[in-house]
């Protein structure tokens, strides 16, 4: 417990059996609770914890069919709100997770800078290092698909599994809707983006001692991309248009409208004067170039407001449970 509060740390399973003991024992005293969710893992690691860990914080759920890392996070999510915690804490099981940190990610929600707080991998240089090539060209671009979709813009690496987030933050999220597998991070950042919330990134040092990593990026990429494009429309209906209509979003409308416009007008004549051999009128030519400008322009500007909207204060629920609108 840390100044009274409760605190709990949710650890989803599934192939972690020869690890996940040595990563409960270094978890803290400060922990009040830890959920160890067994997604119904073949290697009946919930099992293995519940035989051979005697820390009596510890609670073993298991899973009857596989629900991926987000629905065993969920399921860790539930429990602990019902336990009434305050703050829950999620690691995995790989042993990648230092759990001494835990700390550091709980303190800015405890002292009402943070609703969520995520760990940052790429802060530290040096520790990009000891990093796979692959993850660092993987995340550097789901990161950039993450911003655009989330909203949060001054994050980075979201795919990082090391998170904390305000109890009583969860009450207000469709946690039903939320992604059950690797999309789970992002998933939650738009969510979390349509509430307000503010989301701070945590310096981290992640171990890679030779695990086999069941997260292919190629094979997550378009998945990923699909699920980013449908976010980031949702967000920009909710947040421009339903729940707001400004200047920005005349300058999204605008914007997109008059480039769209240039370029297929001016591609158009392009291709007719090419087949023709007839150059296109001065006329053609500055009407395509207006357009483009103009449209470049005002998309640029509602780039920049987007980005200087990141939420900057903690979540103030303005109703007891709230009934997100877009799903």
């Amino acid at each position: 417990m840390i100044e009274g509060r409760k605190i709990a740390v949710v650890i989803p399973c599934y192939r972690v059996r020869d690890r996940i003991l040595g990563v409960l024992q270094k978890i803290g005293p400060e922990i009040d609770v830890i959920y160890v969710i067994d997604d119904c893992c073949p290697e009946q690691a919930g099992q293995h914890v519940a035989e051979n860990c005697h820390d009596p914080r510890v609670r073993v759920i298991r899973h009857q069919q596989n629900l991926g890392v987000g629905g065993a996070t969920m399921t860790g999510y539930r429990a602990a709100v019902q336990d009434g915690m305050d703050v829950v804490v999620k690691i995995d099981g790989d042993g990648q997770m230092d759990p001494a940190l835990v700390p550091s990610f709980v303190a800015p929600i405890l002292d009402g800078r943070a609703d969520y707080t995520k760990g940052n991998r790429f802060y530290d240089p040096e520790d990009l290092k000891g990093m796979p090539v692959v993850r660092l060209v993987g995340n550097a671009v789901l990161s950039f698909m993450s911003k655009a979709s989330s909203g949060y813009w001054n994050v980075f690496d979201p795919t990082n599994g090391y998170t904390a987030i305000r109890a009583s933050v969860i009450d207000y999220l469709p946690l039903d809707k939320i992604s059950r597998r690797y999309f789970v991070e992002n998933d939650l950042l738009f969510r979390l983006n349509l509430l307000r919330c503010r989301v701070l990134d945590i310096p981290m040092t992640a171990v890679y001692a030779g695990e086999k990593s069941s997260l292919r990026i190629g094979a997550i990429i378009g998945p990923f991309l699909a699920g980013h494009l449908r976010n980031f429309g949702k967000r920009i209906a909710y947040n421009y248009f339903l729940r707001d209509f400004s200047v920005a979003s005349l300058e999204l409308v605008v914007g997109l409208v008059a480039t769209t416009f240039g370029a297929v007008f001016g591609g158009y004549h392009w291709m007719q004067s090419n087949a023709t051999g007839i150059p296109a009128t001065c006329g053609t030519v500055m009407i395509s170039g207006l357009c483009l400008i103009v449209g470049i322009v005002l998309l640029l500007s509602w780039i920049n407001f987007d980005v200087s909207s990141v939420p900057r204060e903690a979540f103030r629920p303005l109703m007891r449970k709230a009934k997100m609108g877009a799903h």
